[in-house]
């Protein structure tokens, strides 16, 4: 059931537990609250939080430039930006993959398709992402080695915006990891006195932010969807292999 509800974009799969579970699914009439109750959306009526799930759903997969300073989800008891205010007369309801931090920009990944979602977050771990960070100060060759090593992530000088112009006192720098290190990054930097001034989210897995304006997104290929469930399929076949 709760694939179902996840499929037709009404809530991530997650949250289609959680409505399961408090009795706001109702099929074909009868509350339903046992998770992994089976169902026919083309010939059952399901309701869940009071929407109807359709047989049909469009699948719909879309990156989007996330600004610093907005949360990466579609709703805060906060009141501050979320995600939402960028997907302003988007008409299919998305959910994001993951999270970006608060304070940071980039790519965030956005889709209805709760099969696929579900697939990412199990292989999260595995799950390359790229980012750009700006530090206070100047790091050498051998700092990059020698930090990277540390925490298991590989850093790279980038061209520095503002280094023609003379004023590049503090320097960009790409970064690669699979796993969430970046309060580990931070927590290094700071220790070695060179403290992360911005954060940018480049890439993730097979996706790139690269000619999306921030605060934009735009829709997936779909020869870049189908890259996408190649390499999750290939991450599935490599764990089932190696347990």
């Amino acid at each position: 059931m709760q694939k179902i509800i996840a499929r037709a974009g009404i809530a991530s799969r997650r949250h289609a537990e959680l409505l399961i579970s408090s009795g706001q699914v109702r099929v074909n009439g009868r509350v339903v609250t046992e998770l992994g109750t089976k169902a026919d959306a083309a010939v059952d009526r399901i309701e869940a939080a009071g929407k109807v799930v359709g047989a049909k759903e469009r699948r719909v997969y879309l990156l989007l430039n996330k600004p610093a300073e907005v949360v990466s989800t579609l709703a805060d008891p906060e009141g501050r930006k979320t995600l939402k205010n960028c997907l302003r007369g988007f008409p299919e309801r998305v959910y994001p993959v993951g999270n970006l931090e608060y304070a940071a920009a980039g790519l965030v990944f956005l889709t209805n398709d709760g099969d696929l979602a579900a697939e990412m977050l199990k292989n999260w771990e595995n799950l390359e992402q790229a980012y750009h960070v700006k530090v206070k100060g100047m790091l050498t060759l051998l700092d990059l080695e020698r930090l990277g090593k540390e925490i298991g992530v590989r850093m790279k000088t980038v061209r520095q915006p503002d280094a023609t112009r003379g004023r590049a006192a503090n320097f960009w720098y790409e970064v690669r990891m699979r796993d969430s290190k970046i309060e580990d990054l931070r927590r290094l930097m700071f220790k070695e006195k060179h403290p992360v001034e911005k954060l940018m989210r480049i890439g993730l897995g097979t996706l790139s932010v690269e000619g999306i304006p921030r605060g934009r997104y735009r829709l997936l290929k779909e020869k870049e969807v189908e890259g996408l469930r190649k390499s999750e399929q290939r991450k599935k076949e490599y764990k089932k292999a190696s347990v």
